[in-house]
């Protein structure tokens, strides 16, 4: 006989699934709580080998054991079935009123609220920058590397946005490490994901609309973390690629510490949450 599982009638749906996102989906699967993530028709991301996004080009993708699924709305409760992740194509996050989720969390990271209330889900929960716990959302999870990265904020904001991404041992200049797209145009990569790139040697070329080709060089000897997918458009400023000083090829295809720290405060709140009201209904219930 198949015992009742705590999480039989809850539903997350995770908007976005860089990753960020993934790391929260993985934490949250891994515990038995069902997953639906949506996506861009052309997701964003860069880490791209530790991101279910990947599955929108790919039409599944394995991160770390736990495969996710490019799907249907309609075929999101056969995905779940089979143990997987449903990814939807869904640029305008419709899928939230047909599935009906009790739990949305914002993993979109656009640094601002794109169109998340508190109406979204009977829990709503929020990656910051951009939101307002109690305002925008039910709970805000600190994104922002440091003392507080992964920390749930019940009342009020995260921390301010940086725009500079975290530092890593033995580069001064954080910065360097994100590449960024030049011009527009379309990329083309001459290394893959999990390569050891020399400082001053290509990473890729940038087609432009005039068929001006232009070379993107590594800013200094590391490993590549991620590359966006070539058949994403370009804008200049757009992060294109991440590259590691540590040099460690492993690092490329496992989630980061930053990712499960913020998977394990959207976990913790959606918990608090849920036991919270199941020992509301049986209070309830018995009259209390």
């Amino acid at each position: 006989m198949k015992s009742e599982s705590p999480f039989d009638d809850l539903l997350v749906l995770v908007k976005g699934a860089g990753d960020l996102a993934t790391g929260v989906a993985w934490r949250l699967h891994r515990c038995g709580i069902p997953v639906v993530m949506t996506e861009l028709p052309r997701p964003l991301t860069v880490r791209r080998a530790v991101a279910f996004a990947q599955a929108v080009f790919a039409d599944e993708h394995e991160v770390e054991g736990i495969t996710a699924r490019k799907a249907l709305v309609a075929d999101a409760p056969d995905v779940l079935a089979a143990g997987e992740i449903p990814v939807l194509v869904d640029p305008e996050s419709e899928a939230v009123a047909e599935l009906a989720p009790s739990v949305v969390v914002d993993a979109i990271l656009a640094k601002t609220n794109t169109g998340t209330t508190l109406d979204s889900a009977a829990f709503v929960v929020a990656l910051s920058p951009g939101f307002e716990a109690s305002i925008d959302c039910h709970a805000v999870i600190e994104t922002n590397r440091g003392h507080n990265l992964g920390r749930s904020i019940w009342e009020g904001t995260a921390e301010t946005d940086t725009d500079t991404p975290g530092a890593l041992p033995s580069l001064d200049e954080a910065a360097m490490r994100v590449l960024r797209a030049p011009v527009a145009g379309r990329f083309q990569a001459l290394a893959r994901i999990g390569d050891r790139v020399p400082s001053g040697e290509p990473v890729g070329t940038i087609l432009q609309s005039s068929g001006k080709e232009m070379t993107l060089l590594a800013p200094f000897t590391g490993v590549l973390r991620g590359l966006i997918h070539e058949r994403v458009p370009l804008h200049p400023g757009l992060k294109i690629g991440d590259l590691d000083p540590r040099s460690n090829p492993q690092h490329a295809f496992q989630i980061s510490d930053k990712a499960l720290a913020v998977g394990g405060g959207v976990l913790e709140a959606i918990l608090h949450w849920h036991f919270g009201r199941i020992d509301d209904a049986v209070t309830e219930e018995l009259g209390f």
